[in-house]
């Protein structure tokens, strides 16, 4: 089986940076994982000491805590300051734009309308800074159902799809009086997205390697998978399915933003093998 890598794939510098901070800082605590990839999670806790810990009320007062790269809530920030924690701020700078944008302008009586999961650490924490009732849609129907306010700011979460967002910003600026548009989707984002949107168009078979809980990973097998109908989501190695390859000649591979090197090229080797 012959492989051909996407052009841009893998670790953002937002993950870099986090996992050199926590590998920095041994015997930790991370609020939430630090990233969306299990396997590199263990490897932090195995061999560092970096341990997570979902609940910020169950933090013991003067520890070393570790702000995931998503953020967190504005409200748990407060809690690990009362708390007199040592907080170790490993947050995106792509991810910290959006929170002060929010903050910004709900300040200035704006509505802010987010684009991305409601459920997603990242969309959480981000609209915790707003001081106005914030509105979080994760597609154009479910804005159109929503009741506007005539000032409106849009902003992003920073792993989601240009396209999409042009959409929704369309939308709102024929509906409103007001409407200030911030692009706070990140650069690694778009350029892993155009890489698997280039190769998924040359290929048998499309493989995207990350963890399944991880939005940027799931938005690349979402774009290769409109390409390319034999497109798969594995998390490592053992994930593959040597069917998968049967009467295929040449196999794509890219990876999500919080995917290390270890465990792509792995997915490499294997497929290699078929």
């Amino acid at each position: 089986m012959q492989v051909k890598m996407a052009k841009n794939y893998g670790f953002c510098f937002g993950v870099k940076r986090a996992i050199e901070i926590a590998q920095r800082n041994r015997d930790s605590l991370t609020l939430g994982s630090l990233i969306h990839n299990p396997k590199e999670i263990e490897r932090l806790e195995r061999d560092f000491d970096v341990k997570v810990q979902e609940d910020v009320s169950a933090i013991e007062p003067h520890k070393s805590v570790i702000i995931r790269t998503h953020g967190i809530p504005k409200g748990d920030l407060a809690i690990l300051k009362e708390k007199g924690a040592r907080i170790i701020d490993a947050t995106c700078p792509y991810v910290i734009k959006p929170q002060q944008i929010v903050e910004k302008m709900s300040a200035k009586g704006y509505q802010i309308v987010i684009f991305g999961d409601a459920n997603h650490p990242e969309v959480k924490g981000v609209i915790s800074y707003s001081s106005t009732p914030p509105l979080s849609i994760n597609s154009l129907e479910e804005l159109q159902v929503k009741k506007l306010s005539k000032k409106v700011a849009l902003v992003s979460q920073t792993t989601k799809q240009t396209p999409k967002l042009l959409e929704i910003a369309t939308f709102l600026i024929a509906r409103c009086a007001e409407v200030r548009i911030f692009n706070t989707i990140c650069n690694a984002t778009f350029d892993n997205q155009e890489a698997v949107k280039e190769l998924s168009q040359e290929v048998d078979v499309m493989i995207i390697v990350g963890g399944k809980t991880s939005s940027n990973t799931k938005q690349l097998f979402h774009i290769a998978k409109g390409f390319c109908a034999d497109s798969y989501l594995v998390e490592d190695a053992q994930d593959l399915d040597p069917q998968w390859f049967k009467n295929k000649k040449l196999c794509g591979i890219s990876a999500g933003a919080s995917t290390p090197d270890w465990i792509i090229e792995s997915v490499r080797e294997r497929i290699t093998t078929f």
